[in-house]
């Protein structure tokens, strides 16, 4: 009884410090990130491929000059569950690109075209490259960033996504990031080479420039070309990228979910058989 009493207390007070530490938490959680509705969220949540393919034409035509891609390869791109692309159409896209192959017989490097095994090029050959051409900022590679860069909901945002099984808050950082530039306040200085954004999670400047404008990647679907929308449609693309697997996942999660409840009716009722006899 006393070691219950105990366990109760200790709970009680992890929740008060919770609760006290609140206030705190949010102010440290740093710029407020508005959420967006995505097609792929919730449990049943799946990835729209009209979205993804007009997210790969945004990052392949604006964003794949600084941002590589090191765990994309083309091929993936006509798997199931991404944006839906035909074979042929993946090796049209990969023909589009070089990458260096080899040693040869003679012992050196060979640039040749790439084809849908490869995976996608770097823009730079190098880190120091990257940085040089960057203003010694470095672009972070987008292979996993829609699950690396959020901001943390706090207290007790964070309970009720448990409970909702939120987990979109890198797309919608990435969104707010490039929605977020604007002029800077009067008095606030920015420093040379950054760019004000009060949605950046690491201040309120940084080096990379609005990368997006209005009417910049063209669309063939008749969907808006703005920067609301190509910022929405490169942030699921990204997520994809990040979490390929994402719909498989959830179909083997709802599954086990099925199995197990199914699993445990047969067990209650299996032990209601066998001590229906038996006195209590």
């Amino acid at each position: 009884m006393k070691t219950m009493i105990k366990s109760v207390r200790g709970a009680l007070l992890a929740v008060a410090a919770m609760v006290v530490a609140a206030p705190a938490m949010a102010a440290g959680e740093g710029p407020h990130i508005e959420r967006q509705q995505w097609s792929f969220s919730g449990p049943f949540g799946q990835y729209d491929k009209a979205q993804l393919q007009r997210g790969f034409k945004v990052y392949k035509e604006v964003c794949a000059s600084c941002h590589g891609a090191r765990f994309l390869a083309f091929r993936n791109l006509a798997e199931e569950g991404g944006p839906g692309f035909t074979e042929d159409q993946v090796k049209v896209i990969a023909a589009e690109y070089t990458v260096m192959k080899g040693p040869n017989d003679d012992g050196e490097m060979e640039e040749v075209a790439a084809i849908p095994s490869d995976r996608w090029p770097s823009p730079f050959p190098n880190e120091q490259a990257a940085r040089a051409a960057n203003g010694g900022a470095y672009p972070p590679d987008f292979s996993t960033l829609a699950k690396a860069r959020a901001v943390a909901s706090g207290f007790p945002g964070f309970v009720f996504d448990m409970f909702t099984q939120y987990q979109e808050h890198g797309p919608d950082y990435i969104y707010n990031l490039l929605t977020g530039y604007e002029e800077a306040p009067e008095g606030f200085e920015v420093p040379v080479g950054q760019y004000y954004n009060p949605k950046f999670i690491a201040g309120q400047t940084l080096a990379m420039a609005p990368p997006l404008s209005d009417e910049q990647v063209e669309y063939t679907d008749g969907t808006p070309m703005t920067v609301d929308q190509y910022s929405h449609d490169v942030a699921a693309f990204m997520m994809w990228v990040a979490e390929p697997k994402l719909e498989e996942r959830k179909s083997m999660g709802f599954r086990v979910m099925i199995f197990l409840i199914i699993f445990a009716s047969l067990l209650y009722f299996t032990k209601k058989s066998v001590w229906r006899d038996v006195e209590h």
